[in-house]
C-alpha cells in the first residue's frame, strides 16, 4: 500500500494544482485523504512566503510542566498555565515564580488539565483573571471556566468562582478545547471540543449541548445578549457557532473578527473565520480521514448550508495557539496569523489577503519542540510556550 500511495502522489499533486494558485507549494508531502479536492483557490497548500528577517530567540524559562497558555501582563511579566494544574508568573527577565494559590482541582488525564488563561479587559483596575480547565465531576468531566482576582502580591487568586460549566459531563480525556478570548464587544468567547469519541461526535451538530461549539459569554459566565440561538427552543443560549471538532486556537484580527484554528483528523486541520450562527460542518462536512486511514463516516467535503474553512492542512500540523501580529517590531508581518504546531514542531506564519491565505512560512523548526501557544506582548515580541515535560517559554523578536 505504501508503494501505491507514493506512486499516486504525483497524480494527486496535479489534481491539487488545478485548484491551487501556487505552482510550488510549501507543503510537498503526499496528502492523507487521497482524492479530496479543495473547494476554491488557495484553500490549501499555499506558496512559501519567506520572511526577510532573522529571529532572536531568548529562552526566558525552562522546567515548565507541559505549559498550555501564555498571557502577557501589563508590566511585561507573563502568566503561564501548566497542564497539571499550576498557574505561575514568569517575570519579564525570566524569573520563574512559585505556583499561584487558589486554582481549582483539575482533571489532568489525557488532554485535560489547566488550559487557557485570559485577563479581564479591565485587569489594570480589577486584577481579574479568567481560566479554563477540565473539571472533574460526578460521572466524568468537562470544560469549565473560572475567574479570580490576582492578589496584590501575585501569590494567590482570591474570590475564585467557577462561572461556566460546559454540558454534558462525559467520562473521557480528549477534546476539551479550549481557548478564551475577549472580543471588542467585551464578551468572552470560549472554544470547546466535541470530546472526540464516536458517540459524542454527533453533538457538534446539535444545539442542545455545548460540545463542538464556540460560545459567547458575558464576563459573569452567562449567555451574552444577542446570541443567535437564545430564543430557539431546546438550544443552549451561549452558542455562537457550531460544527467544530477541537478548537485549541482563537484570535481576533485587526478588524475585530474572530478566527479559530481547529484540529482535524488525519488531514483536515482548519482555519475558520467565525460568523454568528454559522455551522462549520463537523462531523458531516470535513477534510481528511480517520486515523485508521478509512473515510470519515458520513462526511463530505462540501455540504449546502455549511461554512468552508478558509484554509486547511493535509497532512495536519496539529494547531494550538494563534495570534494576529500588530507589526510593532516587524512591519512586514502586520496582519499575519501565527499558529503553533504540535505535530510538526514549528511556528506557522500565514499571510492573508481578502480573507484568503496567500503565503505560509514555517519558523523555529530547528528547535524541535511542540509549540502550544503564541501571544504578542505589549512590547511587540512573540511569546511562546512549548508543550513538553520540560517545557520552555520563549521571547521571539526580529534580530536588529
Amino acid at each position: 500500500m505504501r508503494l501505491l500511495a507514493l506512486s499516486a502522489a504525483p497524480l494527486f499533486a496535479a489534481a491539487f494544482a488545478a485548484h491551487a494558485a501556487c505552482e510550488k507549494p510549501l507543503e510537498t508531502r503526499p496528502v492523507n485523504a487521497e482524492g479530496q479536492q479543495p473547494a476554491f483557490l488557495d484553500q490549501t497548500r499555499a506558496c512559501e512566503s519567506k520572511s526577510a528577517v532573522k529571529l532572536d530567540v531568548v529562552v526566558l524559562a525552562k522546567g515548565l510542566a507541559n505549559p498550555w497558555a501564555v498571557e502577557p501582563l501589563p508590566n511585561g511579566d507573563l502568566l503561564i498555565t501548566e497542564k497539571p494544574g499550576r498557574l505561575r508568573i514568569v517575570s519579564a527577565r525570566g524569573q520563574l515564580g512559585e505556583p499561584i494559590e487558589g486554582v481549582p482541582t483539575v482533571d489532568a488525564a489525557g488532554q485535560g488539565g489547566l488550559l487557557d488563561v485570559a485577563l479581564s479587559p479591565g485587569f489594570a483596575k480589577d486584577r481579574t483573571i479568567y481560566f479554563s480547565f477540565s473539571e472533574p465531576r460526578q460521572g466524568g468531566n468537562a470544560t469549565s471556566v473560572g475567574r479570580g482576582v490576582l492578589s496584590t502580591d501575585h501569590k494567590k487568586l482570591e474570590n475564585v468562582k467557577v462561572i461556566f460549566q460546559a454540558l454534558p459531563t462525559y467520562k473521557g480525556d480528549k477534546h476539551f478545547g479550549s481557548r478564551l478570548a475577549f472580543g471588542p464587544d467585551g464578551m468572552l468567547y470560549l472554544t470547546l471540543g466535541e470530546r472526540s469519541d464516536t458517540p459524542m461526535r454527533k453533538l457538534a451538530q446539535q444545539l442542545d449541548n455545548h460540545m463542538g461549539k464556540v460560545l459567547r459569554l458575558k464576563p459573569d459566565g452567562t449567555a451574552a445578549d444577542g446570541n443567535p440561538f437564545a430564543t430557539q427552543a431546546g438550544a443552549k443560549p451561549e452558542i455562537w457557532t457550531y460544527g467544530h471538532r477541537n478548537v485549541q486556537a482563537s484570535a481576533f484580527d485587526m478588524l475585530g473578527r474572530l478566527w479559530v484554528v481547529e484540529h482535524g483528523t488525519q488531514g483536515g486541520d482548519e482555519v475558520n473565520l467565525i460568523q454568528k450562527g454559522k455551522n462549520y460542518g463537523w462531523a458531516v462536512q470535513a477534510y481528511g480521514e480517520e486515523y485508521s486511514g478509512k473515510p470519515i463516516d458520513g462526511a463530505l467535503t462540501v455540504r449546502d448550508g455549511m461554512e468552508q474553512p478558509v484554509y486547511y492542512w493535509d497532512p495536519v500540523i496539529a494547531p494550538s495557539g494563534a495570534q494576529f501580529y500588530s507589526g510593532k517590531l516587524h512591519a512586514a508581518w502586520k496582519g499575519n496569523l501565527f499558529v503553533g504546531s504540535l505535530k510538526d514542531k514549528y511556528l506557522v506564519r500565514l499571510v492573508l489577503q481578502n480573507d484568503r491565505v496567500t503565503g505560509e512560512e514555517h519558523l523555529l523548526a530547528d528547535r524541535g519542540q511542540r509549540i502550544r501557544d503564541v501571544r504578542e506582548g505589549h512590547d511587540g515580541a512573540l511569546y511562546i510556550v512549548t508543550d513538553e515535560k520540560n517545557g520552555e517559554l520563549w521571547k521571539v523578536t526580529p534580530k536588529k
